[in-house]
């Protein structure tokens, strides 16, 4: 034999192996109940010819891929999941689950092979409902017709899903059946996909599917939950998921986290403000202590109210910072929660992220130019706001209230007239002395020239009397040096 006759008898014989190595590597055990997955390399009357990387092709019948209106849903080269059913010596059946007529010894072996079954809800019943399955009633309790908790179980009437067998008894005569049980695994090879594609820090689309107290789960990819914390929801400051979203919202989120907890059941966190610019980062350029803006009151507490003052940005009005008019007891006196209002900002905190409000002194103080609105001897109409035994207190403009003593009452010429006088009643006053430092003004009856008056003083040592206990260290002080003042 030559060199080349026997290079070219090598050749062969590498070709022969190599096409032998293919053809037989290419084969896989497959039995009755595996799932394969393939492209669809062809398709003549109503049989899809499948690839599964076995020496044979796949068949499926093409009845199976129709949509509602008979078009077929699939084209070549598509890939495709679906079961074996039979395996024989010319063909391999695949099949999407077990349909149509069958006896109990397919049924059987679906059951064996962990099979899925096609079947058609008929109707519910007590603890779950009857599907029929290859004209034979079987049954699924209420807990395996599907993932999530059933509300409305007439909604599954009518229609035809796959299920899973996962009790034979009896020869047939007692079947149960599970569709929870495929959607589970198909969630859970769904976790596994996307689990595999994914690493912490990442950006990922959600779907908002659900709300709860403390935040929104979101479908990451079909089966795949995540939740939201509702701290993790805005920058802004809330107190509930839907104040920030919406079932049915779409968005973009940061994977923060995942974990598996003692059950065995993956968690998965997410960050929906973590996307977003953290707009503290603006605070130092954008806002400045000493301006007035208008905010949107975002939330309310027993001591003051939220406003936001940009967009994720919110500071506290204090209910000290109300108002100058009035005496405020509880912010929902003055404002609600939504209702947009005038701030001045008193303070800027950013190492602890904190803003102080003012919304009395963005409307103004209005003591600070009552020397010229209201300079003594000048006379001006006021409204009666109370009496107490000093007199009249009187309101001569928003924020600003004096007192007409008893002792100037009296030298009016109609004093009785004064006296008739009830709260919201109309008179006209002289403004006898202003002492704005301590934010009091005396009033006189009008034609009353402007003089000293104690009055003020007075009362405040009243109001002071009747705050003290009567039981108190200084009353019974008192009774004592009494005593012994009347033993010298």
């Amino acid at each position: 034999m030559t060199g080349s006759e026997d290079s070219r008898q090598n050749g062969t014989m590498e070709n022969f192996e190599e096409m032998l190595e293919a053809y037989t590597g290419a084969d896989k055990a497959l039995s009755v109940g595996d799932k394969v997955s393939g492209p669809i390399i062809g398709m003549s009357g109503d049989n899809l010819f499948v690839d599964v990387g076995a020496k044979i092709d796949g068949i499926a019948d093409r009845t199976e891929f129709l949509g509602e209106e008979g078009e077929l849903t699939v084209a070549e080269g598509d890939t495709v999941e679906l079961y074996v059913t039979a395996v024989k010596a010319d063909a391999i059946h695949l099949s999407k689950a077990i349909s149509g007529p069958a006896g109990a010894a397919m049924l059987e072996e679906a059951f064996n092979a962990k099979l899925p079954v096609e079947g058609k809800v008929l109707a519910t019943r007590k603890g779950g409902f009857d599907v029929e399955v290859s004209k034979r009633r079987v049954f699924c309790p209420v807990s395996q017709i599907d993932t999530k908790f059933v509300e409305d179980a007439e909604e599954y009437v009518g229609k035809t899903f796959s299920f899973a067998i996962i009790k034979f008894e009896q020869r047939g005569r007692n079947i149960v059946v599970s569709r929870r049980a495929l959607l589970e695994q198909e969630q859970q090879a769904a976790r596994d996909e996307f689990l595999k594609n994914v690493n912490e820090g990442d950006l990922v689309d959600v779907t908002i599917t659900r709300l709860t107290n403390f935040g929104a789960f979101a479908e990451l990819a079909a089966g795949v939950e995540g939740l939201i914390h509702v701290s993790e929801l805005s920058w802004s400051r809330i107190a509930q998921a839907d104040e920030a979203v919406s079932v049915g919202d779409k968005l973009r989120v940061k994977l923060l986290g995942v974990e598996t907890d003692k059950k065995g059941q993956l968690r998965i966190s997410l960050s929906a403000k973590q996307v977003q610019e953290n707009p503290w980062n603006r605070v130092e350029s954008e806002l400045t202590a000493g301006e007035v803006r208008e905010g949107k009151v975002v939330r309310t507490t027993p001591f003051g109210a939220f406003v936001e003052v940009l967009p994720g940005i919110d500071g506290l009005v204090h209910i000290s910072e109300m108002s100058y008019t009035k005496r405020v007891h509880k912010a929902e006196d003055v404002v609600s929660v939504g209702d947009t209002v005038s701030v001045k900002i008193k303070s800027i905190d950013l190492s602890s992220r904190r803003i102080s409000l003012s919304m009395r002194d963005a409307e103004g103080d209005p003591w600070a130019d009552v020397e010229e609105r209201f300079p003594t001897g000048a006379v001006v109409e006021g409204t009666v706001e109370s009496s107490s035994d000093f007199g009249l207190f009187i309101n001569i403009a928003p924020g600003v209230t004096g007192l007409m003593p008893k002792s100037l009452m009296a030298k009016a010429d109609k004093a009785a007239n004064l006296d008739a006088l009830k709260a919201g009643d109309k008179v006209e006053v002289t403004v006898s002395q202003l002492r704005t430092a301590e934010r009091k003004v005396t009033l006189a009856p009008k034609g009353i020239a402007a003089s000293e008056d104690n009055s003020w003083k007075a009362h405040r040592k009243t109001q002071t009397a009747k705050a003290e206990p009567q039981n108190s260290f200084g009353s019974l002080g008192s009774l004592l040096q009494d005593a012994l003042n009347k033993k010298k």
